[in-house]
């Protein structure tokens, strides 16, 4: 039986790593260096077996943890039943495939206290890591491609971004900041309500005229920005529609 228990607990975006990392290679090394004492392991006439690996870059075929729910997310079931009933390549390129999301789950288990920039962060670093599957198949991490209107979108992403970084810094202002940041707010007026509001009220720019909306003005939550490519205020769209016409 397995021993998947959480009493290692990594807390740190550099700890979290360096537990996938090692996991990852574990891993790795039963699917491809060790791949025939993997293979003959997972006997379909022996019961539901998972793929294991562990902090210590050891790997393991082993049935799961009784413990319901378990102490750490557990890998697919059942591995072994396909063997046989697939080409080699082809079943281990499955067995890869879960073993990714199962990397994955544990890594963001662990990292389940961690903020958003944390979260990112390790993201990040385990997306510079070739995936089980890559690795397995010999597929090579497609890299992005530029297309005609990156520019565009490049324009739009700096926009959102100086756009979030402004509703961060309403967010987190306090009665007691400097009188010289209060009034480089001030200065800041919706294009509706023609006021500043509230310190801590979203805000959100057109990417035509660049003018700046409280998101109530125009019914836009945050949730709903983040899922806006180009946002067009209600002018804009206003003067985009007659041209239209």
């Amino acid at each position: 039986m397995a021993t998947n228990s959480s009493s290692h607990s990594p807390r740190t975006v550099e700890e979290i790593f360096k537990d996938f990392s090692a996991r990852h290679a574990a891993v790795l090394r039963a699917l491809t260096t060790d791949v025939e004492d993997f293979y003959s392991q997972c006997d379909p006439e022996r019961d539901n077996l998972c793929l294991y690996g562990h902090p210590n870059e050891s790997w393991e075929v082993a049935v799961p943890a009784e413990e319901v729910p378990p102490e750490l997310p557990e890998p697919v079931l059942g591995i072994n039943f396909a063997r046989d009933g697939m080409e080699r390549r082809d079943w281990l390129s499955l067995v890869a495939m879960h073993t990714d999301s199962w990397l994955l789950s544990v890594a963001f288990y662990f990292g389940a206290r961690l903020n958003r920039n944390e979260r990112s962060r390790v993201f990040t670093l385990i997306n510079d890591l070739p995936t089980v599957f890559e690795a397995v198949t010999g597929r090579k991490p497609l890299k992005d491609k530029p297309s005609v209107d990156s520019g565009k979108k490049s324009k739009n992403n700096a926009k959102r971004e100086k756009q979030m970084k402004a509703n961060q810094r309403l967010q987190e202002e306090s009665d007691d900041e400097d009188e010289g940041n209060e009034d480089e707010h001030e200065e800041t007026l919706c294009g509706s309500c023609g006021t500043n509001g509230n310190e801590d009220e979203f805000w959100i720019g057109c990417d035509i005229c660049e003018k700046w909306y409280h998101g109530k003005c125009v019914k836009i939550t945050p949730a709903k920005a983040q899922s806006i490519k180009e946002y067009r205020c209600p002018s804009c769209s206003n003067k985009r529609a007659k041209h239209m016409a």
